[in-house]
Order: structure tokens, then C-alpha cells, then sequence
């Protein structure tokens, strides 16, 4: 089969859909794989890279001639009008925005958005929501410690003694787990927040304290569960006494960093606009959701402003929404093994294209096909 990498044209993406690693593999199973050039410089890979794993290094029109095209983010009406109907997209196509599924849908292309895979053990291995959610939970709190004027450990020096910075982390997923043990290697004092009380354990493993919010009627209990690896919706009941005991640490903390957001809908509010006017000057938070609360505003912050750092009563507010794009290398890496495994469900061993509706992974993942949008 044919395979073509082109390079990413969204503002500020980095990452590239396969690495000399995975090209390598891909070519030993018997693969024609095409690379645009320079689609990996960002991510610290060159042309020469490519070539030494075996790919063709072509322009952007070759890339996006091939049968199968693998991307990371979803492409554009330009891209889809360079790709042939019949063409198979594979990349993190947003399952949840109808325009873009109704662009691939008119290109008669069949996609599949990696973020759709469910939450299973058998889909670990092609997991790229957690594989880039780990990324993004280690880079947020690097950014803290860069923008925090303080040292993140505790320090006993002859011209005195330096407390470790508080750090708080809402929303213990896999980004927030990694926040923690991030933050833990630094040398800070960690509290952490989730709806679901089976996280505990996780967060006191990783040297983090929880903070717990009683659990009073069945409703609340049963939201806590989640549902397919993820936090479902809290009552608002739950999440007014979450607030008051939130707003406790808050204010205490040096560090703030925010995770929590559900795929398809808009990102809670955790720390209202009184919780950061309460917070200390100089303090830092960096929200993961940032450009995801309602209406496109906010995130769990409402002051957060989309791929902006700003000042709001004190306190800097990171507003990053592509976190993963700033390890472009490890990201990339990471991604083009997901989309390697995955790969492995649709093409046989002989390189044949083999879609098999059958296979729940690969259902659930498809977007669109012979001119529809199959994901509703």
C-alpha cells in the first residue's frame, strides 16, 4: 500500500503522523511510504532521517496522492481537495466536529478519528487521547515551574530555609496523574481533585494528597462511577460543596494546574474568578482546558484565554491548547506508535486494506465513508 505523510498546516502543530521508527516498521511489511518534506523538522526529525528508514522524501501533492494518508490533526478543504475519493485518513479527526466530518464526508474519503477508539484495554496500545494527555500534564507543570517565581522544592540554604511550593491539581485523568508525579520529582507539596473517589489510591501512590467531597445521594455516588475511562457530568449539589473545599486549597496554592474536560462537551468551571482574586500574588495556573468552556470561553477558568498568558488580579494564567506540540519529539514518537497499532487492525499482514466493521475499535473510530459521515 501506498502510504503518505504530509506535513501538518494548523497554526502552532509540530508533530508529525509517523517517525523513522514506525516508516521503518511499516516499510518492512512490504509498505511504499511517502514523507513531504520537512514534515518533521519540528519534531526534530530531518529528511535524511526519513530516507535512512527507507521513505521517500516528496512535495505535499505527492503525500496526499497515496492511498492511505496519516495525519495528526484534521486536514483542511485544501488537503482534502489533494486527496483521490477512496482515500483512507487516519489522525485525530475530532469525532465531535460535525463541519469537519461533513468535509471529509464530501471529499468521499474514508476517515478514522483515533480519539473515538474506546476506552479498553485492547485499545491502550492505539490510545492517543492518553498518550498525548500524558505529554501534556508533564509539560504543564514545567511551565508552572518556568513561570513561578519560587522554587518548586523546599531548600535549606545559609541565607535561609525555602518552603515547597503548594501545588493543585483538578482533574486526575492521565494528564493530571502525570502532573502529579511531574510535580512530585520537583520537590512540591501536591493536593489533587476528582468527581471519582476511585482515584485516591493513584493519587496517593504518586505522593499527591485528595482531596475528598462527600458523596450524600445515590445520584451523586453514581456520577462519581464515570463511564468509559471518563468523568461523567456531577450534580450541582456535588459540585457546590467540591467548590467551597476547591477554594480552600486554592487559595493556599502556588500552583494550579486544571485538567478536567469531557470530549463533546464544555470544559467545567473549576476555579471561578473570586477563587483567583483570593489566590496569592505571584501565583500560577495553567489550564489544560483553556478555549473549551462555554461557548469557546474560558475553560476551567473563565479568565483563561486560548494560546495566551495572562496576568488576572496577580495571578499568570497559561492558556496553552496544544500542550503536546511543545514536546513535538516525544509527542510525535508516542503518536506514530498509537497509529502504527492501529494500522494493524485495518491492513492485513499481506498490506491489504481491510476494514472489518466488526472489530468494535475499528467502528467506533470510523468517521465517514463513501460520502457520508458514519459517526453520529
Amino acid at each position: 500500500m501506498l502510504i503518505g505523510v504530509p506535513a501538518e498546516t494548523t497554526a502552532g502543530e509540530t508533530r508529525v503522523a509517523m517517525t523513522p521508527e514506525t516508516v521503518k516498521k511499516l516499510i518492512a511489511s512490504g509498505h511504499t511510504v511517502r514523507v513531504q518534506s520537512g514534515a518533521g523538522v519540528a519534531a526534530s526529525v530531518t529528511d535524511a532521517a526519513y530516507q535512512a528508514a527507507g521513505a521517500e522524501i516528496v512535495n505535499m501533492n505527492a503525500a496526499f496522492a497515496a492511498d492511505m494518508v496519516l495525519k495528526v490533526r484534521s486536514p483542511g478543504d485544501s488537503e482534502c481537495a489533494l486527496m483521490k475519493p477512496g482515500t483512507v485518513v487516519i489522525g485525530m479527526l475530532n469525532p465531535f466536529d460535525a463541519p469537519g466530518l461533513q468535509r471529509l464526508a464530501a471529499a468521499g474519503l474514508t476517515a478514522f478519528a483515533l480519539e473515538a477508539a474506546p476506552r479498553t484495554t485492547r485499545a491502550q496500545s492505539m490510545d492517543v487521547l492518553s498518550s498525548q494527555a500524558n505529554i501534556a500534564g508533564y509539560k504543564a507543570v514545567m511551565i508552572a515551574a518556568d513561570k513561578y517565581q519560587r522554587f518548586f522544592p523546599m531548600l535549606m540554604t545559609a541565607a535561609g530555609t525555602v518552603k515547597a511550593a503548594r501545588v493543585v491539581i483538578l482533574g486526575v485523568g492521565v494528564a493530571g496523574l502525570q502532573a502529579i508525579a511531574t510535580a512530585k520529582r520537583l520537590g512540591a507539596v501536591i493536593e489533587a481533585s476528582d468527581v471519582r473517589p476511585s482515584v485516591k489510591e493513584q493519587i496517593e501512590s504518586l505522593g499527591g494528597k485528595f482531596i475528598e467531597v462527600s458523596y450524600d445521594t445515590d445520584e451523586e455516588k453514581e456520577a462519581a462511577v464515570g463511564v468509559g475511562g471518563y468523568a461523567k457530568p456531577m450534580p450541582a449539589s456535588w459540585l457546590a460543596r467540591q467548590q467551597v473545599e476547591v477554594a480552600k486549597r486554592v487559595a493556599l496554592a502556588d500552583i494550579v494546574i486544571s485538567t478536567a474536560l469531557i470530549p463533546g462537551r464544555a470544559a467545567p468551571t473549576l476555579i471561578t474568578e473570586d477563587m483567583v482574586k483570593a489566590m496569592k500574588p505571584g501565583s500560577v495556573i495553567v489550564d489544560i482546558a483553556a478555549g473549551k468552556g462555554p461557548d469557546g470561553v474560558g475553560g476551567n477558568c473563565p479568565l483563561s484565554e486560548a494560546d495566551q498568558t495572562v496576568v488576572k488580579h496577580g495571578v499568570t494564567i497559561v492558556g496553552e491548547t496544544n500542550l503536546p506540540a511543545l514536546v513535538a519529539a516525544d509527542a510525535s514518537a508516542l503518536y506514530a506508535r498509537n497509529v502504527l497499532d492501529f494500522l494493524k487492525l485495518i491492513v492485513t499482514k499481506e498490506g491489504a486494506l481491510n476494514i472489518d466493521l466488526e472489530d468494535d475499535i475499528v467502528a467506533a473510530c470510523r468517521v465517514a465513508h463513501d460520502g457520508q459521515v458514519t459517526k453520529k
